[in-house]
C-alpha cells in the first residue's frame, strides 16, 4: 500500500516500528496534485483509494491503541501503555515518561521502556539543561500558546543524531553512548484545564527522526492520552487523601500485650470505606479488640467510621469487661446521632493474664501458661475463626442485627478460651466479599485457608494473614478491581 500524500494524516503507521524507525518514505512522497499530474482517471481513482485506504489504517491503529489505553485504569499501567504505544508510533524501541504535574501537587513518578532503575539513573545525570524531556518540563509554550504558529512545534524536541551533533552536551553524548541510543523525541503531556501533566522521550538506537506522519499520529494519540491520565490522576489523588485520612483514624501501630502478639492486615476501596479495626490496652493488662464496618463509601463514610471508632474505644475503657454494654452503647449513639446509617461490629475483651494484679488467679496443678478468657458480642458482624493445632472453627455468636437497625438491641455475650498457641482470627465481610462467591463457599474457603495454614507458621500472627490473605485474595489486597475494604486481624496467644 503507498501513499500520494504528504498530508500529515496520509500513509499508514501498521507495519509498526522497524530498524529504520525515522524514515518514514509516506513522508517524502510528492504532494497529491503532483503525484495524480499525468495519470489516466484510473490511475488517479486508484492512488485516491490508496490514500483513503492509508487514512483508514491510520485510524484503525489509533483506535486500537487508544482502547488499549482507555482499559487501564491505574496512572502506572497508563503511563506504561502511553510509552509502549507511542514508541510503535514514532518508531522507537525505548523511552520513558515523567510524570511532574503542573500545580506541584503530585505525584511525581519516571517509567521507563526498555530502561531499568539504574538505565534511568545513568540518564538522570546529564545536566537538566541538556535533556530534551527536562527542558519541556522546565517550560518551553504550551501547545497553542499565544498567536505564534510555530508554538506547538517548539514543544516537541527531536535529537536525531546525538553522536554526530557537537552542540549537544558532552555528557549526553557519553551516556547515549553508554546506553547504546543514538537519538531522542521527546513531546509533552498536557490536558486541558490541568495544564503540563509530564513529559515523554523515546530513544532510537540508530540516528533517525519521526517524520510528519509519525508526528501527526503521536500527536493525535497523546491528545487523547493526556486527557485519560489527567482524568486518572484526579482519581488517584482523590483515593490517596481518603487512604490517608483513613489511615489517619486507624491505628498507627498495634499495642503490645503482656502474652498476646497481633498482627492486620487492611486494604481500603477505591472509594475509600468504612471498614475498621481497633485493639485497645485495657487496665491491669486487659486487652480489647474490635472490627466493624460503617454502610456506604467515599469521605462520609470514612468519617463515621472514625466517629464510631472513637466512641467505641470511649465506651471500652468504662465498661470493656462487659462486651454488650459496649454495642448497646454504640446502638443508642447510633439511633441518636446517624438515624440513617447503619454499621456492623463485633467486641472482645480479653481477660489479664492469670497471676497479675487485676487477673484471674493461676490454676492450681497447671504448669505454663493458662488459657485466658474471651468475651465477645457481635452486632451483625462475622463470626471469630480460632485456629490452633488441634482446631480450626468459627465461634458460635448469637445472631443479632447490625447497629441502628433494632429500636432496642440486646444480644448475649459469647465466653471462649483460647488455648496457649492458638490464634483468634477477627475479619470485615470485604475479605468474604472480595473473593466474588456467595457467602457460604466465602466462609468454607476461609475454613480451609485457616486450616491449611503450615503448622510452622501458625504460632506467628504475621504469617497466618498473610497466608490467609494469599489464599483468599489471589489479586492481593490493592486490587484496583475491587470495590471491597478488607481487615483481617490475628491475636495469637503465646505458650
Amino acid at each position: 500500500m503507498t501513499a500520494a500524500s504528504a498530508d500529515p494524516s496520509s500513509g499508514t503507521c501498521a507495519d509498526g516500528p522497524s530498524g529504520a524507525a525515522g524514515t518514514d518514505q509516506d513522508d517524502a512522497r510528492p504532494t497529491a496534485p503532483d503525484a495524480a499530474a499525468g495519470l489516466s482517471t484510473v490511475d488517479r481513482i486508484a492512488a485516491v483509494q490508496d490514500r483513503l485506504a492509508g487514512w483508514i489504517s491510520d485510524l484503525s491503529t489509533l483506535h486500537d491503541l487508544t482502547e488499549r489505553l482507555a482499559r487501564t485504569r491505574t496512572l502506572d499501567d497508563a503511563l506504561r501503555e502511553l510509552l509502549r504505544a507511542g514508541a510503535f508510533l514514532v518508531g522507537a524501541r525505548r523511552g520513558l515518561v515523567v510524570l511532574a504535574p503542573q500545580d506541584g501537587l503530585g505525584p511525581e513518578t519516571t517509567v521507563g521502556l526498555g530502561l531499568g532503575h539504574a538505565e534511568i539513573g545513568h540518564i538522570e545525570t546529564v545536566p537538566r539543561r541538556a535533556l530534551s524531556y527536562a527542558r519541556i518540563l522546565d517550560g518551553l509554550p504550551e501547545p497553542g500558546a499565544g498567536d505564534d504558529a510555530g508554538a506547538e512545534a517548539r514543544t516537541e524536541i527531536a535529537e536525531p543524531d546525538i553522536p554526530g551533533e557537537k552542540d549537544l552536551d558532552p555528557r549526553l553524548r557519553e551516556v547515549a553512548a553508554r546506553l547504546g541510543y543514538a537519538a531522542s523525541y521527546a513531546v509533552p503531556l498536557t490536558a486541558g484545564a490541568v495544564g503540563r501533566l509530564g513529559a515523554a522521550v523515546w530513544l532510537y538506537d540508530e540516528p533517525a527522526e519521526p517524520g510528519e506522519r509519525r508526528r501527526h499520529l503521536v500527536g493525535l494519540y497523546r491528545a487523547h492520552a493526556a486527557e485519560h491520565l489527567a482524568r486518572l490522576l484526579e482519581l488517584h489523588r482523590s483515593r490517596q487523601a481518603a487512604r490517608t485520612l483513613r489511615e489517619e483514624l486507624l491505628p498507627r501501630r498495634l499495642p503490645r500485650i503482656p502474652g498476646v502478639r497481633l498482627a492486620v492486615r487492611h486494604a481500603t476501596g477505591p472509594r475509600g470505606g468504612g471498614d475498621w479495626y481497633d485493639a485497645l490496652p485495657l487496665p491491669d493488662g486487659a486487652l480489647g479488640l474490635a472490627v466493624g464496618s460503617v454502610t456506604g463509601s467515599g469521605p462520609s463514610a470514612v468519617a463515621a467510621m472514625g466517629r464510631l471508632r472513637a466512641s467505641l474505644r470511649a465506651y471500652a475503657v468504662m465498661e470493656g469487661e462487659d462486651p454488650v454494654a459496649v454495642l448497646s452503647d454504640l446502638e443508642l449513639l447510633m439511633r441518636l446521632t446517624e438515624p440513617a446509617r447503619s454499621a456492623t461490629a463485633l467486641f472482645a475483651f480479653t481477660e489479664p493474664p492469670p497471676g497479675v494484679p487485676g487477673g484471674p488467679p493461676v490454676p492450681a496443678g497447671i504448669g505454663g501458661a493458662a488459657p485466658r478468657k474471651m468475651l465477645l458480642a457481635g452486632a451483625g458482624h462475622c463470626p471469630p475463626l480460632v485456629l490452633g493445632d488441634l482446631r480450626a472453627e468459627f465461634v458460635e455468636t448469637s445472631l443479632s442485627a447490625p447497629l441502628g437497625m433494632l429500636a432496642c438491641w440486646e444480644a448475649p455475650s459469647v465466653e471462649i478460651e483460647p488455648a496457649p498457641g492458638e490464634t483468634v482470627l477477627l475479619y470485615s465481610d470485604g475479605l468474604l466479599h472480595r473473593t466474588g462467591e456467595p457467602m457460604d463457599r466465602a466462609f468454607a474457603r476461609l475454613h480451609s485457608a485457616a486450616a491449611g495454614i503450615p503448622r510452622a507458621s501458625r504460632h506467628d500472627p504475621e504469617a497466618v494473614v498473610d497466608h490467609v490473605v494469599r489464599v483468599m485474595l489471589p489479586q492481593g489486597l490493592d486490587d484496583p478491581a475491587s470495590e471491597e475494604d478488607v481487615v483481617l486481624l490475628a491475636a495469637y496467644f503465646e505458650e
